[in-house]
């Protein structure tokens, strides 16, 4: 019996470490669902072409599920004909510039600080995104945080971001009407 509860303890310590997640972020800021918000162009710190591209879709989407309606996407600006994406931190700056032009109340800004599979057997998925809700008129950061989070195997990378994206989005408008 004890080879069998030992068996059995091994397996869920495994399985709880398999996908495991770190998340930090404070309750979300009091944030207006119904106020004019657009997603700027994240930032891709990472190696992985596009990534930036990526998250911006699972941020839109996500924030239309949890209730924001009146949202834009800025693009980001192209100085050259690079078939990756050039979003920079001086970019996204732009883009906020922009997004007050437009009377935005609130932008997103995020960037992805890993986005792949790690190397071995099992190739899980592994990301890494940071989340600022700012206020546009200010410039103030109202709402930050980031996770971090691995998957199984067999789990895509979008899946996984969209999980700790979702999580992140969860905190940051808890406390909105």
């Amino acid at each position: 019996m004890t080879t069998w509860l030992r068996m059995t303890l091994i397996s869920l310590v495994a399985v709880l470490c398999s996908s495991c997640a770190t998340l930090k972020s404070p309750r979300g800021a009091n944030l207006q669902l119904d106020a004019a918000w657009v997603v700027l162009p994240t930032i891709n710190n990472t190696e992985t072409p596009q990534a930036g591209g990526r998250m911006d879709s699972i941020l839109s989407s996500l924030l239309h599920i949890h209730g924001v309606t009146n949202l834009s996407l800025v693009a980001p600006s192209q100085d050259n004909n690079d078939l990756f994406e050039t979003a920079d931190r001086r970019q996204q700056q732009d883009a906020l510039a922009q997004a007050r032009q437009q009377g935005a109340n609130y932008a997103v800004a995020a960037a992805v600080n890993e986005w792949r599979y790690k190397v071995g057997l099992d190739g899980e998925p592994a990301v890494g995104v940071s989340i600022s809700i700012i206020d546009v008129a200010s410039g103030q950061v109202v709402w930050s945080g980031t996770a971090a989070r691995t998957g199984w195997s067999r789990e895509a990378v979008s899946a996984i971001a969209q999980k700790a994206t979702d999580k992140l989005l969860n905190d940051a408008l808890s406390n909105t009407q």
